[in-house]
């Protein structure tokens, strides 16, 4: 008698939460689209985050602000179409849930039910806790985001490490521990001392993802395209690239240029 083999083991919060108590770093990266997704979750990744990234790295934009909830919705659904493994992960873009606890749960509600994604992303601490609380009680997780805060570029007015003056850092402390109390199942620190976040992951008992925080978090996150080496315009001091696609798939496009306009392609064997 045949044995159906056992299916990849899914992603989910509870996962997480044991990975965290056996010490195991959780991978985490972007992905926008069906067939990048796809990729990932084959490689065997743990988080497919749809990061309102997508503002900049699909639609060209300086800032994460301009993308819609209709947007991020359409990018979270293409990616859920490609997962089988891994936990997705969906942004909440600006405007969505900032200073109305009514309307974020609306659009929490939006997005889980229409791209089918296992959980959400709010940017924020003490000012977004009323919001994340009526998420929560709609029965749908979240995962907190402190500070580098991409949807508060213009208050903060630069892209540089937050949380190194001593007041900064106490708030995050606090806005951390106030999210884990609110229920979020992990949070994402972005650009901050090393020390802090690993001070961070330390006193909570939920997990902490890194992105430029160092190595003392509890797993780390990446934008895709940076990773891959498709962006080269981005050059922080936490990136590491693991490939140059640009150069390969510049080169590629003009071996297959070079082909058609020398009439190599298509040969007799590339056509019926």
């Amino acid at each position: 008698m045949s044995v159906a083999k056992e299916g990849p083991k899914k992603i989910t919060t509870h996962v997480l939460s044991e990975m965290k108590m056996k010490g195991e770093k959780i991978a985490m990266l972007t992905a926008y689209d069906y067939s990048m997704a796809k990729l990932v979750d084959k490689a065997g990744l743990d988080v497919v985050l749809v990061g309102d990234s997508a503002a900049n790295v699909m639609a060209g934009w300086e800032t994460t602000l301009p993308i819609t909830l209709d947007q991020m919705i359409y990018h979270a659904a293409s990616v859920v179409r490609g997962v089988k493994r891994a936990m997705v992960v969906a942004d909440l873009p600006f405007g969505s849930y900032q200073g109305n606890s009514k309307e974020a749960v609306a659009s929490a509600i939006r997005m889980m039910k229409e791209s089918g994604a296992d959980a959400l992303k709010l940017e924020g601490g003490k000012e977004i806790v009323e919001s994340i609380e009526r998420i929560l009680s709609a029965g749908i997780p979240v995962m907190g985001h402190l500070g580098l805060t991409p949807q508060s570029i213009h208050k903060f007015g630069t892209y540089s490490v937050r949380a190194k003056q001593e007041e900064e850092a106490n708030k995050l402390v606090e806005d951390a521990h106030l999210l884990e109390k609110a229920g979020a199942f992990a949070i994402v620190l972005e650009k901050i001392p090393a020390k802090l976040a690993e001070k961070v992951a330390k006193e909570l008992t939920i997990p902490v993802i890194g992105i430029g925080a160092g190595g003392g978090v509890d797993g780390q996150v990446l934008v895709v395209h940076d990773m891959l080496g498709i962006n080269q315009e981005f050059s922080p001091r936490f990136l590491r690239r693991y490939h140059n696609l640009y150069a390969e798939i510049v080169g590629a496009v003009g071996n297959y240029i070079e082909d058609v306009k020398s009439s190599d392609f298509p040969n007799e064997r590339e056509q019926y």
